[in-house]
């Protein structure tokens, strides 16, 4: 089985490079952040016409998520419960027997204005959250852009992020929570030693020379994990014409 997510930046923008990603890779479930469009104007047809059923949260022109699955599927939340702001960052769906949620975590800049509020204030949801799913079920894969640098490693220049929301200790304290949880930031488990980034400033010279942050994760339950074959970012979606500032983070399990 295989499982994906990607920040789009724009799904109606960048449509073909999304067909083509999808006819070459054929994943079963990909999430989606920022589709950036409301539901009348999501592709349907088009993602429908390669084999994919859909759901969304959306929002005309920014963020918004979606789910799309080879495979039927239930939706059980269509935002975050516990977070009141009325913003299209959370997606839970159920595929089968695994529990599946896309997310689209607030970037939180600058340190200590309202927006960092909004992003603690989700991160502190989004555990209360997870640790009731996880008591309902054991299958389970947390995907998304969270917007959190989770160490110096994930950052090709740590000290030009010190003062960045994404690198703030208390921000990294909420998703290390998550791992205490019993939660496994797939890409690392496989990968303890490389950068693995997965999002680029726009330009030629920050993917050029590779100055990337690890900001995308597949956080798994303990029984995915322990399926987990491979997990890699697909850098070649980022090289293409036209990209996101992002690539898809893919892993595969023994499903």
């Amino acid at each position: 089985m295989k499982i994906a997510t990607f920040n789009i930046n724009s799904i109606n923008a960048r449509l073909p490079l999304l067909m083509q990603w999808l006819k070459k890779n054929e994943p079963d479930v990909l999430l989606l952040q920022e589709i950036k469009t409301q539901y009348n104007d999501f592709p349907f047809f088009e993602i429908n016409a390669v084999g994919y059923n859909a759901c969304l949260v959306g929002q005309k022109g920014y963020n918004g998520v979606a789910v799309l699955s080879k495979n039927k599927i239930d939706v059980c939340h269509e935002k975050l419960p516990g977070f009141s702001a009325d913003e299209a960052r959370y997606l839970e769906v159920k595929i089968g027997e695994i529990s599946v949620a896309s997310v689209y975590m607030p970037n939180g800049n600058p340190v200590g204005s309202a927006n960092y509020e909004k992003k603690l204030r989700f991160m502190d949801a989004f555990y209360a959250h997870v640790k009731k799913m996880k008591m309902q079920n054991d299958k389970i894969v947390l995907g998304g852009d969270f917007n959190v640098i989770l160490s110096a490693q994930d950052v090709y220049n740590p000290d030009a992020f010190m003062q960045d929301a994404l690198f703030q200790s208390a921000v990294k304290k909420r998703l290390k929570a998550v791992e205490y949880l019993g939660f496994y930031d797939a890409y690392r488990v496989l990968n303890p030693a490389m950068s693995g980034y997965t999002y680029w400033d726009y330009g030629t010279v920050a993917f050029h020379n590779d100055f990337g942050l690890r900001i995308d994760y597949l956080m798994c339950s303990p029984l995915m994990i322990e399926k987990l074959k491979t997990c890699v970012p697909d850098k070649s979606l980022r090289a293409e014409q036209k990209p996101s500032d992002h690539t898809a983070l893919v892993a595969t399990f023994e499903i």
